[in-house]
């Protein structure tokens, strides 16, 4: 029989074995782990140091494993914020875009491809019905998505429905502006509660949202024509999404570029009145150039995203493709403004100068050393633009864009916020079934995402701002900057600081493929490097192009 002392004694000795057990508790993160993160990360602890920090990270582990466990909406932003401020004085008064008198082509085709401000002149003066317009695209839309892959769900029944609409109400006399009655496409990132919204990802081809993006909103207050959800590549990245890739109706044997392929591809051939693209490093430059239409990236904070499916909270711009730059105009002046769900959104003014415009009033940069580098086909018909430019008054004055930033590390920004917001697609492993899993692809980046130190990302954003500063301070000394579309770091840069951007048409190459000049301005002021493209697109036939197979 045990007394006592014994039963105290035995006690002591499971306490102490308890305590011994514990000492040597199997860790949620191993020193093997440590050593491995040290060499992702490029640091370097003590073994001592690795021990002492080891429990702070098992904490954080919890953390994290508990703030999963919390469902966030996608419309739910981070605090920091990346935020331009409209500072002009002047009222925000837009000025009268003035539409273009025209007669109703013969042919259905050469109805499909009139721009948006001769469309509207038809349509405001009863001389095409919304309606009609309505089923030539919705006809072209069947017949040609087979060979250019652009469409991710019809709206049929709700566009015959708004064009029916938008009729009596001109009838009426109840005209609400130049998109009235007029159809268009818009890129399957933004949300209808009525239609899928896939952003081009087969883990959402089946995802419907409540909410309506606002972009959808305000064109249907301005009665427009809804046709389509059209293509964009997989999570706004190239153009194969989940139904293949989207091609170029220049060349079908190519891709459209992306991310907003779709828009692109069905504005070029003529399949939309104008379209709804959206940008974070390049998705409106990009396809618009491949297509050869006229694409415009807004100022940072012009148009409400909304309802819009986010890859870089900091970077996203929403705007329009379109067939000529006063087309861009027009949409643009109906899209843009304040909205109290997205803080990052001011009013501004759009003048647009048509009547009056004097190329003499506007001092004009060009980044002379991308030019000067540029011996592609492409470079070529660079150099006529500049030359058409003077010849027609334009004073060209060289400059560059900063160089001595640490621009490979500007890529964490995007991929740690797109990381954030599709961080339950990762935690449930569904990003192993999007449609391409390369190195370049979306999956592969959003993985990467989970390897980017937080003081990394910080850091990138300070560099960011000081480039903002410089960038901005350069843009101020000019009305408008000439660029290559392509070449040098012009994009990126661009897009880090928020400055808008037109791709402009301006020739083809010897495969009969678009090339395009870019056109940059400051903040909030679309309305010169839209009167400047819309001046020299008169002078130019370009935009006018239509892709033989489908005209």
């Amino acid at each position: 029989m045990f007394n006592k002392k014994k039963i105290l004694v035995l006690f002591f000795i499971v306490s102490i074995l308890f305590a011994y057990k514990g000492a040597f508790k199997s860790f949620l993160i191993t020193k093997k782990d440590l050593l491995g993160a040290q060499n992702v990360f490029g640091i370097s602890f003590s073994n001592e140091e690795l021990d002492t920090l080891r429990p702070y990270l098992e904490r954080n582990l919890k953390g994290y494993k508990k703030m999963r466990g919390y469902p966030l909406g996608i419309d739910v932003e981070p605090i920091t914020k990346f935020e331009i401020k409209y500072t002009k004085k002047t009222n925000l008064k837009d000025n009268k875009i003035y539409l273009e008198k025209t007669l109703v082509p013969e042919k259905d085709k050469d109805i499909a491809y009139l721009p948006v401000y001769k469309l509207a002149y038809l349509i405001k003066n009863q001389l095409l019905t919304s309606e009609r317009l309505t089923k030539i695209y919705l006809r072209r839309l069947k017949k040609h998505n087979t060979s250019l892959n652009v469409l991710v769900t019809l709206t049929e029944d709700l566009a015959l429905k708004q064009a029916k609409k938008a009729d009596e109400e001109i009838k009426k006399g109840d005209y609400k502006g130049a998109l009235h009655g007029i159809p268009y496409g818009v890129k399957d990132l933004a949300s209808h509660p009525n239609y899928p919204t896939t952003w081009g990802a087969a883990p959402y081809k089946d995802q419907y949202i409540e909410t309506k993006a606002v972009v959808i909103k305000k064109l249907e207050d301005a009665g427009a024509v809804l046709l389509g959800k059209l293509s964009s590549g997989a999570l706004a990245r190239g153009d194969v999404w989940f139904g293949g890739k989207t091609k170029n109706p220049w060349n079908v044997n190519t891709g459209s570029s992306g991310s907003s392929a779709g828009s692109a591809s069905a504005t070029a051939a003529g399949l939309v009145g104008f379209s709804i693209g959206t940008e974070t490093l390049g998705s409106i430059i990009s396809p618009s150039t491949r297509c050869g239409v006229t694409g415009l990236r807004p100022t940072y904070g012009i148009v409400s995203r909304v309802g819009i499916m986010s890859l870089s909270w900091t970077m996203d711009k929403v705007g329009p493709i379109c067939r000529s730059s006063k087309g861009c105009a027009i949409v643009l002046n109906k899209i843009k403004g304040k909205d109290e769900k997205d803080s990052s959104i001011q009013n501004s003014s759009l003048v647009f100068n048509e009547k009056t415009f004097n190329l003499n009033d506007y001092k004009i940069g060009y980044l002379k050393s991308l030019f000067d580098s540029d011996s592609s086909e492409n470079g070529i018909n660079n150099e006529q633009t500049l030359n058409l430019i003077q010849k027609l008054g334009g004073n060209l004055i060289p400059i560059e864009l900063p160089k001595n930033y640490p621009f490979e590390v500007f890529d964490i920004i995007l991929r740690a916020e797109a990381g954030a917001f599709f961080d339950k697609l990762l935690l449930q492993r569904a990003d192993s079934i999007l449609t391409q899993q390369n190195q370049r692809s979306r999956a592969n980046s959003l993985r990467q995402s989970r390897f980017i130190p937080a003081v990394e990302y910080i850091q990138a954003n300070r560099f960011r701002s000081k480039l903002i500063q410089e960038v901005d301070s350069l843009l101020r000394n000019f009305d408008i900057i000439i660029s290559p579309t392509f070449g040098g770091r012009q994009m990126l840069i661009t897009n880090l600081t928020g400055h808008p951007a037109l791709s402009v048409p301006n020739g083809f190459n010897k495969n009969n493929s678009p090339t395009s000049i870019t056109i940059l301005g400051n903040y909030f002021e679309e309305g010169k490097i839209l009167s400047f493209s819309h001046f020299i697109q008169k002078q130019s036939e370009f935009h006018t192009k239509k892709p033989p197979g489908f005209y």
